[in-house]
């Protein structure tokens, strides 16, 4: 690009925002990090991470705190980490039991919010009950220490209670979206070896109960080493005809209701799994990557308590699917060990209404809300001026967001909406190869950014290099590498170590750099922006655009309240920028009116799709977005491409599956669309896009 053609620099709207939200000095004055404090840590990361192990209930203490055997290809078995070897705990112990040895068996653990509206408060006590019949029930059904257990369910009370379970006896849970079709429920049973299969009669999908037995059975048709099939009791009589197979299906209710209330729990080694967790396999064959049980415990509960600021009277809410690593580490794990308040919520964020959310942040009094930025956008279309004013949020002192890059613009928004401008946001960059968080902010200390994810950790250093692995200049994009090794970090692909090595540690081994495929940039002060995965690059002309720089200047404009970026093929250029545009929506307006409420602008209850009006709304649209690009970012980066859509098709961890957009204007097969949240959006965005 020639300097007569670079833009003018535009505030507030890339992902280079240059607002700054410090926290206020009422929530320094309480915050379980404050500057202070900071100084006052550790600043070799072995002493670091040692002082934060003491926070939990250890069986027996470590020997030695960190081992560490670099890859090599002389040694198959590199490269390989322990953390805190010779010491020993329990996990179940850490998150249940300690806190009713504590006196607070009375607290609330967690508040289950129905699809139905059927609601259930658990307290610590009796979550230890119920782990332990369940503990027993396993055992029963010839569960052991280092048994791999697959747990295919919704959001539900049962599914906290039976990882934990599953934890308690040392044994290896590997939890699966409900939502998953019978052949990846199939690769991860039979991937994991799984002896026991924990899955419901049905399930209730906006407000509709579908049975799910069926693809359960299909799944484990032929795996002898599945022995049991564990059933939770879900939908019932309205899934009637259940399949069954004799001697092999047990019911939940039948297995676990009759056993004993108190389960001793056995001291398990700091390195012994905790569990597996699949990659999203968007592309190529997901990666089974294993987590350990102390080091993972240390990492996930300092995170949680720093990073979101933990009060013993917090209502903490992470709309995470249980399934998802984002859920294992601060839904559950990080959470539960430092005795918080949980909620759980089954089904759809806008069923049985759009304000669902607001609804039982009101009733619950939900102090920290942390959600993915795709929602956010969600509800900034259908609210583009915050949540109705009948709704109470005041609860609501902290924020934050996780799945990738957010938006400025959805920032400020989400800071004004959900927090009343006066609510930190914790943005979070990891991932599930790293366990827990690496960069973020502490919001005692750190101001916020918009676009910006933050700092590194304490503990942790990360940097961002160049294709030799040479550290790039402050601002401009690179790899985001982690530097060093941390207690939470995945020990191995489960059955394929190689797999491991070559994934995740070939590309940087001189540098001895931790890379998973993403891009950012970092700044003077240590501020790293995500660039999303660096697959998600277009090349404009030998230009390497980032989608989530394009995305973020779309959503910065006033018509725009969500945008999906992609490459796509293109005879002059190579590569041409395509956008997929949720508008924002405002009760009657004529998008509205055309039906924008079909798939999420809307909420579901709006009227029909009329894909003609879509695509003569985008074509008064095109020259408008395009030239707003030019401005924000660059003449190369205007999009050839312009769809407005209801709706973009997300994962139910929150992320844009890119790739099904590429799909649909490429004309290529689209594959499995089974993680979707709504896959009904793809053949909406497909019509549109034919005319």
């Amino acid at each position: 690009m020639s300097s007569r053609e670079a833009p003018a620099p535009v505030p507030s709207t890339t992902v280079h925002d240059s607002r700054r939200f410090p926290p206020s000095a009422e929530f320094v004055a309480q915050a379980n990090v404050t500057p202070a404090d900071l100084a006052a840590l550790p600043v070799d990361p072995l002493a670091f991470w040692e002082q934060q192990a003491h926070r939990l209930p250890w069986a027996r203490p470590w020997d030695s705190v960190h081992h560490w055997v670099p890859p090599s290809d002389d040694d198959p078995a590199s490269p390989r980490a322990t953390w805190f070897a010779g010491g020993a705990l329990n996990a179940s112990v850490v998150c249940v039991d300690s806190h009713v040895d504590a006196g607070r068996g009375e607290t609330v653990a967690l508040h289950f919010e129905g699809e139905r509206g059927d609601r259930e408060s658990v307290t610590y006590g009796e979550l230890q009950r119920r782990v332990a019949q369940a503990a027993h029930a396993l055992e029963a059904l010839g569960v052991e220490a280092g048994d791999r257990v697959v747990i295919y369910l919704p959001v539900l009370v049962e599914t906290v209670v039976a990882a934990l379970a599953v934890a308690r006896l040392g044994a290896v849970h590997s939890l699966v979206f409900g939502g998953f079709s019978a052949e990846a429920l199939r690769f991860r049973v039979a991937d994991t070896g799984a002896k026991v299969v924990i899955a419901s009669d049905g399930q209730f999908r906006r407000g509709s109960a579908v049975g799910v037995k069926a693809i359960v059975d299909e799944a484990v048709a032929g795996l002898d080493h599945v022995e049991h099939v564990l059933v939770v009791r879900r939908t019932g009589d309205e899934t009637p005809g259940t399949p069954w197979v004799d001697g092999r299906d047990v019911w939940w209710h039948e297995a676990v209701d009759d056993q004993p209330e108190e389960h001793v729990a056995p001291e398990l080694d700091a390195e012994h799994p905790l569990f597996i967790t699949y990659t999203s396999g968007t592309t190529g064959r997901p990666k089974g990557v294993v987590h350990t049980t102390g080091g993972y415990l240390v990492q996930a509960s300092w995170s949680h308590w720093a990073a979101f600021d933990a009060k013993p009277d917090d209502v903490y809410w992470c709309t995470a699917d249980l399934a998802w690593v984002t859920a294992h580490t601060y839904v559950l794990y990080g959470p539960l060990s430092n005795g918080a308040s949980i909620v759980i919520a089954e089904g759809s964020p806008d069923h049985p209404a759009p304000t669902r959310h607001a609804e039982i942040i009101e009733r619950l009094g939900v102090t920290v809300y942390y959600t993915a930025p795709t929602l956010i956008r969600t509800f900034m279309a259908r609210f583009p001026d915050g949540f109705p004013s009948t709704f109470d949020l005041s609860t609501v002192r902290l924020l934050g967001t996780v799945g990738e890059a957010i938006n400025p613009e959805a920032w400020v928004w989400f800071h004004v909406a959900l927090g009343g401008g006066r609510a930190p946001i914790v943005d979070t960059w990891w991932q599930s190869e790293s366990g827990a968080a690496i960069v973020s902010t502490l919001p005692g200390v750190h101001e916020g950014v918009p676009g910006a994810a933050g700092v590194a950790l304490p503990g942790l250093a990360v940097r961002v290099v160049d294709e030799q692995g040479a550290d790039v200049a402050p601002g401009s994009s690179g790899y985001i590498t982690i530097e060093g090794r941390w207690p939470a970090m995945a020990r191995t692909v489960w059955g394929d170590h190689d797999r491991y090595r070559s994934a995740y540690w070939s590309r940087f081994s001189a540098q001895g750099l931790f890379f998973a495929g993403d891009g950012a940039t970092i700044d003077e002060r240590g501020y790293v922006r995500l660039q999303g995965r660096v697959d998600d690059v277009i090349n404009v002309s030998g230009h390497r655009l980032s989608t989530i720089e394009i995305e973020s200047a779309l959503v910065a404009h006033p018509l725009v309240a969500e945008a999906g970026v992609v490459g796509v093929a293109d005879a002059v250029t190579g590569q041409a920028v395509a956008a997929f545009v949720v508008p924002v929506v405002r009760p009657g307006s004529d998008a509205a009116d055309a039906g924008a409420g079909s798939a999420g602008a809307g909420g579901a209850e709006g009227p029909a799709l009329d894909a003609a009006a879509w695509r003569a709304a985008a074509a008064d649209a095109r020259a408008e977005l395009a030239a707003h690009i030019a401005r924000v970012i660059g003449p190369v980066a205007k999009p050839k491409h312009v769809l407005l859509v209801p709706d973009l098709p997300k994962t139910r961890s929150g992320k844009i599956m890119r790739r099904l957009l590429g799909d649909v204007l490429d004309g290529r097969e689209l594959g499995d669309t089974t993680s979707l949240q709504d896959e009904s959006v793809v053949p909406v965005i497909a019509a549109i896009a034919r005319g």
